[in-house]
């Protein structure tokens, strides 16, 4: 399963640029142009290497960088202005791998990527809930299968829409972390969507109804205030 990268950028040109070389390389790509989102998607989801800009809105890269090192291990590579020598001294002390300089050449970027992935290894199977089969997500006696677009409860197939899916693998890849609405309605309904939150409440019922109530099981749980959380116990 090729490796995911989150993509930290405000310049939007650059960004797009940026991304489509890397899933041009194979690699499975998120953005984020702000650094209190970033800071959230990086701690809610799993990434095998991250991409950060350090001149960023909201929260600056260096700060986003010194909180998720403190809750996660993944390999950051620093974004940085071609002057900024104490920005690159300071994320390098704060646990960054790596940094290069913009501009950059993409040649360089993919060679410190690999270089990165290579000796920070972030097996894709270190995702909550993942079975060393290859794309299936479990919980308990329920299966989820990316690859063919199917889940399974005891052997019995569940008919889902592409949303109520992707719902459900969101939830599944975060066992035991609790998404916010504003999460999993950025992850489900795209980071450009202008809806409503309240959405999120809609396919959690159409799930709980296809699933927690057909098979008398307690799967998806609310947590008054925040969001919803499968719990792997």
């Amino acid at each position: 399963m090729s490796a995911v990268i989150l993509l930290v950028e405000d310049e939007e040109k650059l960004a797009r640029f940026t991304e489509l070389e890397l899933v041009h390389e194979g690699y499975r790509v998120e953005k984020s142009g702000n650094g209190r989102e970033a800071l959230e998607l990086a701690l809610n989801n799993h990434y095998d290497l991250i991409l950060l800009d350090i001149m960023l809105p909201g929260l600056n890269g260096l700060e986003v960088l010194r909180r998720l090192l403190k809750e996660k291990q993944v390999p950051v590579i620093l974004l940085t202005a071609r002057d900024a020598v104490m920005d690159k001294v300071s994320g390098l002390d704060a646990g960054a791998v790596d940094y290069i300089t913009k501009p950059f050449a993409i040649e360089e970027l993919l060679a410190r990527i690999r270089v990165a992935l290579k000796l920070h290894p972030a097996s894709v199977l270190e995702k909550a809930g993942e079975t060393a089969e290859e794309g299936v997500l479990s919980w308990h006696d329920l299966t989820l299968d990316e690859r063919r677009h199917q889940v399974r409860y005891a052997g019995h197939e569940i008919p889902l829409t592409n949303r109520e899916f992707t719902m459900l693998k969101v939830l599944l890849e975060n066992q035991d972390i609790v998404l916010s609405r504003d999460t999993l309605l950025s992850r489900v309904c795209g980071y450009d969507y202008a809806g409503e939150t309240n959405v999120v409440d809609v396919y959690i019922r159409y799930l709980r109804s296809k699933i927690d109530d057909a098979f008398g099981v307690r799967m998806i749980r609310t947590v008054r205030g925040v969001g919803y959380v499968i719990k792997s116990e």
